[in-house]
């Protein structure tokens, strides 16, 4: 099984195979961690993008990383909060779960994970981490590649629910 972290640290700067950039529908830089994966990134990054097209939400595509240490950028689309009648922990699921798919169907060993839909899309913090954890522990029954998930978190928030929502999993 995979070792999985929850640790305070900018994303921008992991040394791992791949960080995943909580991203919008048309894989454009935005604010918050998509603005800063992209600033860190380089203009490269955009124009990849650019040419690879949108991606629906609850999905994910993969980038280079250009100027980062890591060799890849994971776009995830998690879904704007509308209540959570709206399928939201699904998407939201989904696009953790692709993650981690694209990562092992590239060989990746290592992927570092934002609060994906936990800032200006407004997701609720304790409920995300729920499904962070989750459906990560899911997509990692079926991989033999992906060895360590890191949840870099932006805040104490943000850590400290996924280390509760971690602690009902034993990790």
């Amino acid at each position: 099984m995979a070792q999985i972290e929850i640790l305070q640290a900018d994303i921008t700067g992991l040394d791992v195979d791949a960080i995943v950039n909580a991203a919008n529908e048309q894989l454009a830089a935005g604010a918050g961690v998509c603005g800063a994966i992209h600033r860190a990134a380089g203009p490269e990054l955009a124009a990849e993008c650019r040419s690879i097209g949108g991606c629906a939400t609850g999905d994910a595509k993969i980038t280079g990383g250009y100027r980062l240490k890591a060799r890849h950028v994971i776009h995830a689309v998690g879904p704007v909060w509308r209540g959570g009648d709206h399928g939201e922990a699904e998407l939201l699921a989904g696009a953790y779960q692709s993650s981690i798919a694209l990562a092992e169907r590239h060989g990746l060993k290592s992927i570092a994970f934002p609060a994906i839909s936990c800032g200006i899309y407004g997701y609720p913090i304790e409920q995300a981490a729920g499904i962070a954890i989750e459906s990560t522990l899911q997509a990692l029954h079926d991989c033999e590649h992906v060895e360590r998930v890191v949840f870099a978190c932006f805040g104490d928030d943000i850590e400290q629910a996924l280390r509760r929502a971690a602690g009902h999993h034993a990790l």
